[in-house]
């Protein structure tokens, strides 16, 4: 099971390869948007803002989030580590309900060239 340094880490080297995208995806990546990543087996939401290719103001705290963020994600830590590190496919956690995703329409189309 991954701790929650693992996740913190994944989170922000997910935040690295944000910065880094190009052609549609740096179009995604500038999106100005609330951000949670809730991490059900270790019972900890990681929230931030999506903010200039970023996640910025990144906090840590128990349970499920208090706030309802505008992209809302919830899967296990493990897969939040496999998903950054590029051995999980995200259609495929999605697609099986490993990992959950909530935004609105016009943000999933957005995001879904960076995942």
């Amino acid at each position: 099971m991954a701790t929650a340094l693992e996740c913190r880490e994944a989170l922000t080297t997910f935040s690295e390869n944000l910065g880094k995208a190009t052609g549609n995806a740096k179009a995604a990546a500038q999106l100005d948007r609330s951000l949670s990543c809730w991490i059900s087996d270790l019972d900890l939401t990681f929230s931030g803002q999506l903010r200039g290719g970023r996640i910025q103001d990144l906090v840590e705290a128990p349970g499920k989030p208090a706030a309802k963020a505008q992209i809302r994600l919830a899967m296990k830590g493990d897969d939040l580590v496999s998903l950054v590190a590029g051995q999980l496919n995200f259609a495929k956690a999605w697609g099986s309900g490993r990992l959950k995703l909530d935004a609105s329409i016009l943000d999933l189309l957005k995001l879904r060239s960076l995942l």
